[in-house]
């Protein structure tokens, strides 16, 4: 079994401010207008940088286990 690092955004907490899309190098994060921010779990290679620079710590960086 193989596991993947995946970042996971707590929806009820995100403001939607846009900082995660823009800084994301892979362009996995979108903002849904005004709602919250989602994490394309395609693209995400679970590097961190969204979670680091969220300014309301919404985003953590999770292992997911594939099979």
């Amino acid at each position: 079994m193989l596991s993947k690092k995946l970042a996971a955004i707590d929806k009820t907490r995100c403001v939607a401010c846009g900082v995660c899309e823009n800084t994301c190098p892979l362009g996995a994060v979108k903002v849904r207008r005004g709602c919250y921010a989602a994490v394309e779990a395609e693209r995400c290679v679970g590097c961190g940088k969204c979670a680091k620079l969220c300014p309301v710590g919404c985003i953590e960086v999770k292992v997911r286990a594939n099979a």
